[in-house]
């Protein structure tokens, strides 16, 4: 036999495979929540083995994570030369992103996900949370060394904040502003008391 009609390893059938169970995640906790889905579901849903879930995964918490981020953009952190401008440029982005139908729905499948399973919440906190949490406290390095905050402002406290306050408002929104007005007027009382 000639090892040219041998067939090389399956990478744009692992693509595939790897989309399909993203889509039967997302459509399975669209249809039944976190909790009533399964690995064996989803499996089924996606035309691929158990094990082929296995393979790239540790357990649903994992691939539902990945399959919420998925959906989502990546946020960059801007620099502009300035804390206000680059926080607009962050709440622009996010008011992009969040403010869409999808958004709404993968935001609400996140707090859902979360709420119901503590492994789902660590997982997603350590993989897609923190390493925003961290870029973020770049803006508010940046901003310590242009002297326009204190030099002891807790940036993880600032993401923190303003990601309780997008949600809050995405939830209840506002009546006299607009979703970014409003998070920016939020923002603006925390960053007064902390600037020099």
């Amino acid at each position: 036999m000639n090892d040219v009609s041998k067939k090389s390893p399956g990478r744009p059938r692992s693509a595939k495979s790897h989309q399909a169970m993203l889509k039967a995640a997302l459509e399975l906790l669209a249809e039944v929540g976190f909790e009533a889905m399964s690995v064996e579901a989803i499996a089924a849903r996606a035309g691929v083995g158990k094990t082929t879930i296995y393979r790239r995964y540790s357990g649903k918490e994992e691939l539902v994570a990945d399959a919420i981020e998925s959906m989502r953009e990546e946020v960059l952190i801007p620099n502009t030369g300035s804390l206000w401008s680059d926080i607009d440029g962050l709440i622009e982005n996010a008011a992009q992103v969040t403010l869409s139908p999808l958004g709404r729905q993968t935001a609400a499948m996140i707090i859902s996900s979360a709420s119901s399973n503590a492994k789902f919440a660590q997982i997603y906190r350590a993989k897609y949370l923190q390493p925003r949490r961290h870029a973020f406290a770049i803006v508010i390095e940046r901003a310590k060394a242009r002297n326009e905050v204190q030099a002891d402002l807790d940036a993880g406290l600032v993401f923190d904040t303003m990601s309780g306050i997008m949600l809050y408002a995405l939830i209840f929104k506002p009546t006299s502003e607009s979703w970014a007005g409003y998070v920016r007027r939020s923002l603006s009382l925390m960053l007064k008391e902390s600037s020099v």
